[in-house]
């Protein structure tokens, strides 16, 4: 089993202000949306639904904002929303994954490859960047949930392939396909668990300074605040000194 690596940072990065996490709001509420729209609207029917609604309880969303989310999907009017990936290099050949839920394909491409260009990166075709990440299922949990030992032979019932565990606490990942099996036969065994969700999980890493660091940072926050865009990943890595300044 592997040891914990730092790229996950990136993607849980603390402190993000009140218009940040509003827009994280709204980003969920589509996501909700969505499994919805293509599922049954029961999230114990509907296991994209299911968790879907566990990251927006995670980061608080009001239950009130899902409710609205999940009857939204069922309304006539109701949008319809293209799921798209985009793939691309930060600066220092960094890889760079977007994930996005649009209505507008060719506005959302438009400023994604802006995006990238004024940030020092370059947009490229679908494939040339995701064939260095596996796509994966990822469970969190909290060091409370239990010491390494615990948690491995945990994972091992449950059918999972890898388990990551330090002082932040543990991740378990399994097969994408087997992210609901694993994630129910976990909290059977270990309780809620903090996070069960895809990914996409670097094979390599690539470590950069500090300068280049905050160069990446400016071009992962510009594109997150597109609200087309749902998720972005990247196979950078920090050291704990890089991190300390961010």
């Amino acid at each position: 089993m592997a040891g914990h690596s730092k790229w996950a940072n990136i993607q849980h990065r603390k402190g993000r202000q009140d218009a940040a996490r509003s827009k994280m709001f709204s980003k969920l509420a589509k996501e909700i949306t969505v499994a919805a729209k293509m599922g049954d609207p029961d999230p114990d029917k509907n296991p994209r639904l299911r968790l879907a609604v566990k990251e927006a309880k995670k980061v608080s969303v009001p239950k009130d904002v899902i409710d609205r989310a999940i009857k939204k999907s069922q309304a006539g009017d109701a949008e319809n929303y293209d799921e798209i990936r985009y793939e691309g290099y930060g600066n220092n050949g960094v890889a760079v994954i977007v994930e996005a839920m649009t209505d507008n394909r060719n506005r959302t491409a438009s400023t994604v490859r802006s995006t990238f260009t004024k940030f020092g990166g370059n947009l490229a075709e679908t494939g040339s960047v995701s064939f260095m990440f596996d796509r994966k299922g990822a469970v969190s949990y909290k060091v409370e949930a239990g010491d390494a030992d615990t948690i491995m032979m945990a994972a091992i019932e449950a059918g999972a392939e890898d388990v990551e565990s330090d002082e932040d606490g543990h991740v378990i990942y399994c097969a994408d396909t087997d992210l609901h099996a694993v994630s129910t036969a976990l909290e059977a065994e270990l309780g809620e668990s903090e996070s069960a969700k895809l990914i996409w999980k670097p094979q390599t890493n690539s470590e950069l300074d500090l300068e280049g660091a905050q160069k990446l940072m400016k071009l992962i926050d510009a594109l997150e605040d597109d609200d087309d865009v749902q998720t972005v990943t990247t196979n950078a890595e920090f050291s704990d000194e890089v991190m300390a300044q961010l």
